[in-house]
């Protein structure tokens, strides 16, 4: 993970020694050799996935001169990749984010004992009919939709006998399939109360700056450039439903035609084609991509 960056660019290489010096870790070590049993602890995943989307960015900026006000209208990110884009913004510096990351991933696993919650994906079925799933999964628990991501694919989260209903009562409402999830945590539910109070307090403790481009916060699908504000909405989406698909409509209505995803993966670039085929996603992860990316602009 990270690591042909790494070779290929010295920017790349500076932002993962700048993540090491603030984790008082070898983290890019653990990129580049694993073991990934180690990697995808979520401690260890969230600032690592962050690491590799700014050092991308680095070197498009450095090598390739792009200039990000110019070129971006918003930027956004899923979940923990809402604090990579304010990273990417100037919104909080790149230790920062990885501190924050760090304390969140933290929390998060620490929130709810190993084994007692739960998430699974209901597929085929609309946001609202998801909602009322979970509402009548309940029954005493937690269950709450978590992620809306495309249209037809909504993932739910809480305990783990109420997720286990939901999946039944979504097969019964017409749902498609409906699949638990190999998550370590239930993310994104009123279970993450306890993760929220720590972010609270860890982000009380920095300075948080104007983005250079809005930010499209997950809690809200709209644009947020105040930073007391985005503060606020950093806490409320530790609990909070990650409102990707509304995201990427408000950024359609908005003017935006194509939605770029930098780092690891392309599973946003995927949503955006689900989320309306009218948008071009394009996905930047590699040395290759890189410099394919750089004729386009």
């Amino acid at each position: 993970m990270g690591r042909d960056l790494a070779a290929a660019f010295a920017p790349a290489r500076e932002v993962f020694e700048e993540v090491d010096d603030a984790l008082k870790q070898r983290l890019s070590k653990l990129m580049f050799e694993g073991p990934e049993s180690d990697l995808t602890l979520t401690a260890n995943a969230q600032p690592a996935l962050m690491a590799v989307s700014i050092a991308v960015l680095r070197v498009l900026e450095r090598e390739g001169g792009l200039d990000l006000p110019k070129v971006a209208s918003f930027v956004a990110g899923h979940s923990l990749g809402e604090y990579t884009a304010l990273a990417a913004a100037g919104a909080i510096p790149l230790a920062d984010a990885a501190r924050l990351l760090r304390r969140r991933g933290e929390a998060m696993q620490q929130a709810v004992p190993v084994g007692e919650g739960a998430m699974a994906a209901l597929l085929g079925l609309d946001l609202e009919t998801a909602m009322a799933v979970a509402e009548e999964a309940r029954q005493g628990d937690v269950c709450d939709a978590a992620n809306d991501n495309a249209p037809g694919q909504v993932v739910v989260s809480g305990t783990r006998a109420a997720v286990e209903r939901a999946v039944e009562i979504a097969k019964a409402k017409g749902g498609k399939r409906a699949i638990m999830l190999p998550v370590s945590a239930p993310f994104h539910c009123a279970l993450m109360k306890p993760a929220a109070d720590v972010m609270a307090e860890a982000l009380a403790g920095i300075t948080i700056a104007p983005p250079r481009v809005p930010l499209v916060a997950n809690v809200t699908a709209s644009a947020v450039s105040d930073p007391e504000t985005i503060r606020k909405l950093l806490v409320q989406q530790v609990t909070g439903l990650v409102r990707w698909r509304e995201s990427v409509i408000y950024m359609k209505g908005q003017g935006v035609s194509t939605l770029v995803e930098i780092g690891a993966g392309k599973v946003l670039t995927g949503l955006v084609r689900r989320i309306d085929p009218e948008l071009t996603g394009i996905s930047v992860q590699g040395p290759t991509d890189i410099e394919a990316f750089l004729k386009t602009i």
